[in-house]
């Protein structure tokens, strides 16, 4: 025998509808089941099965059994709903009607059943299906009306009580249908609206996430209710985060901010210095609803680094400037350089004419490679990184630094083991070892091993390789490691101060990081971090 599969439930109707027409069968059930339990123990009565006590017994019992079956279709939500609803509904009607005409008519007041059955209808109903089940109860009180007058030659005059009742049926339903339609075409609209909000929250989720400041939400007792990874970055691990924490508990310094812009809301932005990290901050105070007793959004931004985006951008435009002043001045120096050296090859020269002259060479040389260094400004965007094996090429430079710079080769120490490959510009790198190592000759005490060169494996995060150049000389005091970098800054009095800033420049181009660490011994030591990246 072939056994048929149960027909897919209607899965394009909300599950309330069918919770809704679930209830609505339940209230039928109970209506039901109390006319045959008031009938079994109290028998008819002057106002229910007063006409006919069997028809109205019967009636109720099939009512009962009629709600219990219907539990099955609804559980399987088959057939369509609209389909159930109407069964629902003409059932009502019959089994009202039937009961109306056991219990004398419409003056029993069983029809006020009808009422209800229509309001839940139109509750649930779409379209208007309402109206047809209005008409549809319409039709049976008249035609139970009609009967007791054909019949039992009752008065016409009770046709009216009828006709204003099938008029109530209309007015209900329709009333109900439109309140109903309403109601969804506002829940719509607030699911629509629901929905923009969700996305507008994602929205600013991501826009707080992504900030370079950091962003502190607080409430008008001072609990923080949201932050971003900036904050954290700026003010200190939050450990543990709740949602009740307190912003006097995470950073008293900005809570005491926050306690003077609420005195003073127009008293601009304030600074402090977070303890945990150190980073001297600016904070700006933005009120929640226009007033700060309410709560306040806290933009946290880093002095440190809008000063090092001033710096750039001030050195940026100073590197144009100095380049064209460079282009400007290399020639007239070159005119310089060369009556120079033809006063120089004159051979009736005193001893003091000579030595001006030669002040005058030293001098057009120097500003010549201050000139170089300040040309190379402009070409630390042109970096061709390649790969480099670093042992190998640290060998190489020393050799020739040391030929060209006429320096012994035993004042170097190598100590360089086989490293990942790096990816670098050759010729800047050249260029940035050729600075470190010169510089570390000038203050190293010239003897065997003085100035030494280690490559090894980075110990600092996002970094694979580690090559230092140190010397065992003074070193640099404390007092002027912060301006190391800085261009034209010298403690050398032929220095022209922008060797070390050119280097950084060009390790940035490629990379990579320039540092100053302290040496093992008392000495200098620059410290080239790589990164692993392909080039």
């Amino acid at each position: 025998m072939r056994i048929g599969r149960l027909p897919a439930p209607d899965a394009d109707t909300p599950r309330q509808l069918w919770r809704s027409l679930h209830y609505f069968n339940l209230y039928r059930l109970t209506v039901s089941g109390v006319f045959v339990v008031s009938f079994v123990l109290f028998g008819p009565t002057l106002t229910y099965g007063a006409e006919n006590p069997r028809l109205f017994f019967l009636v109720s019992i099939y009512y009962v059994l009629f709600s219990t079956l219907v539990e099955v279709p609804l559980t399987l939500r088959w057939p369509a709903f609209e389909w159930q609803l109407s069964g629902h509904v003409l059932a009502d009607v019959a089994f009202v009607t039937l009961l109306m005409f056991a219990s004398g008519g419409s003056q029993s007041g069983l029809s006020l059943l009808l009422l209800i059955s229509l309001a839940a209808a139109g509750l649930v109903g779409r379209g208007r299906l309402v109206l047809f089940f209005a008409a549809v109860s319409s039709l049976a009180v008249l035609l139970e009306y009609t009967y007791r007058v054909v019949v039992w030659d009752q008065e016409t005059a009770g046709y009216l009580p009828v006709a204003l009742l099938s008029v109530g049926f209309f007015t209900t339903a329709w009333l109900v249908h439109t309140l109903a339609r309403r109601m969804r075409e506002s829940e719509q609209v607030a699911r629509e609206k629901s929905v923009d909000l969700e996305n507008l929250a994602q929205v600013n989720q991501l826009v707080i996430r992504d900030m370079d400041d950091g962003v502190v939400v607080v409430d008008g007792k001072g609990k923080i209710r949201q932050h971003n990874a900036i904050t954290e970055a700026l003010l200190g691990r939050m450990l543990p985060f709740r949602n009740e924490m307190g912003l006097m508990d995470y950073s008293p310094a900005l809570a005491e901010c926050l306690a003077r812009w609420r005195d003073q809301p127009h008293g601009g932005f304030e600074q402090f210095r977070a303890p945990a990290t150190g980073k001297q901050l600016r904070a700006r105070f933005v009120p929640v609803g226009g007033d700060p007793a309410l709560g306040a959004v806290i933009f946290l931004e880093d002095l440190g680094r809008i000063q090092a985006m001033a710096q750039q951008f001030k050195l940026a435009a100073l590197g144009r400037l100095t380049a064209s002043i460079a282009h400007e001045i290399r020639n007239p120096l070159s005119a310089i350089s060369y009556a120079d050296e033809l006063l120089l090859e004159e051979p009736d020269l005193g001893k003091s004419q000579r030595r001006l002259l030669e002040i005058i060479r030293d001098n057009t040389r120097r500003l010549e490679k201050m000139v170089q260094e300040v040309l190379q400004l402009n070409r630390r965007d042109r970096a061709q990184p390649e790969p480099i094996e670093l042992a190998d090429f640290v060998t190489a430079f020393v050799d020739e630094f040391c030929q060209i710079e006429k320096i012994p080769l035993e004042r170097f120490a190598l100590d360089v083991a086989p490293l990942p490959v790096v990816c670098f510009d050759r010729g800047h790198l050249n260029q940035v070892l050729w600075n470190l190592c010169r510089n570390a000759v000038r203050y190293c005490s010239g003897g065997e091993g003085a100035v030494r060169l280690a490559a090894k494996p980075a110990a600092r995060k996002n970094y694979v390789v580690e090559l230092s150049v140190s010397d065992d000389g003074p070193g640099v005091a404390e007092a002027v490691r912060p301006q190391l970098f800085e261009p034209f800054f010298t403690t050398a009095s032929q220095g022209t101060g922008l060797g070390l800033y050119v280097a950084r420049e060009i390790c940035e181009a490629n990379g990579a990081e320039l540092t100053y660490g302290e040496g093992e011994k008392p000495g200098a030591r620059f410290i080239v971090l790589f990164k692993g990246e392909p080039c």
